[in-house]
């Protein structure tokens, strides 16, 4: 065997490794754009929850606002009221209204008060933040793949080697990320 039939030999092999590498670093990045994608539409739907929990809470909030006026309102009233058979129905009335109000501050059987409303908004907040973690961690790890599969082929153009361990170096890099995005995305940054 020549020298150049044992040099194009050693070319197409070391060819055959960076481009498996290549197609090892495409799938790596497919994995990450999927576990992107889950984590973007996860951030959404918690963030609609929450809107959709506070738009709750701040009706809650206009009505019990409304019961407490009225039932002060009907106080002021009352003491002007000279028949007893009137005021007696004015206190069951403001009683109503006052009851009203307090359950719509706090309902832990229906979990639709106002104290119960807010902190099921501020837990879907937290969800949607986790989520927003976790999708930046991902779209970290799809941009440094997607630079390691560009520095890998150019590594088959230039004959570069050190270009392949480059990218296996930032596909590493990106492996890790995408550890970090699905068990601890809060870590870090």
């Amino acid at each position: 065997m020549s020298s150049a039939a044992a040099e194009t030999a050693e070319i197409s092999g070391s060819n055959k490794r960076i481009a498996l590498l290549i197609a090892i670093l495409a799938l790596m990045l497919a994995f990450s754009e999927i576990g992107g994608k889950q984590a973007e539409n996860e951030s959404l739907s918690k963030n609609i929850e929450a809107s959709n929990l506070w738009a709750f809470f701040q009706a809650k909030t206009i009505r019990r606002a409304d019961a407490i006026l009225a039932a002060e309102a009907m106080t002021a009233h009352m003491a002007e009221a000279a028949d007893p058979a009137a005021k007696a129905i004015m206190q069951k009335q403001i009683e109503a209204w006052r009851a009203n109000a307090q359950r719509l501050e706090t309902e832990p059987e229906t979990n639709e008060g106002r104290r119960e409303l807010m902190a099921r908004a501020k837990a879907a907040e937290t969800e949607r933040d986790f989520s927003k973690h976790r999708n930046e961690k991902f779209e970290m790890a799809s941009g440094v793949l997607q630079i390691a599969i560009v520095v890998s082929s150019a590594s088959i153009i230039t004959g570069i080697g050190l270009l392949a361990g480059g990218g296996v170096a930032l596909g590493v890099l990106a492996l890790g990320l995408m550890a970090l995005a699905q068990f601890a995305p809060l870590a870090l940054f």
